[in-house]
């Protein structure tokens, strides 16, 4: 499975929804008014990462199941 580069492409869309997840959740923390300006952008950002990860990842198991 590590050599198969759509594997790479999955792995690398999950850590991009970790690092926009932790991104925002630091920015909750810190708060002040860079978060009021960009809590909202960060968070439909997370949501549109989320979605584009999770059609990679059902598209890479429906491919594995079928022997691709």
């Amino acid at each position: 499975m590590a050599n198969d580069p759509f594997f790479w492409i999955v792995a690398i869309a999950a850590l991009a929804v970790l690092a926009i997840l932790l991104f925002g959740i630091g920015t909750f923390g810190k708060g002040g008014e860079f978060n009021r300006k960009y809590a909202n952008k960060i968070m439909r950002w997370r949501i549109g990462a989320q979605f584009f990860a999770v059609i990679l990842i059902v598209a890479f198991a429906y491919l594995r199941s079928r022997g691709g």
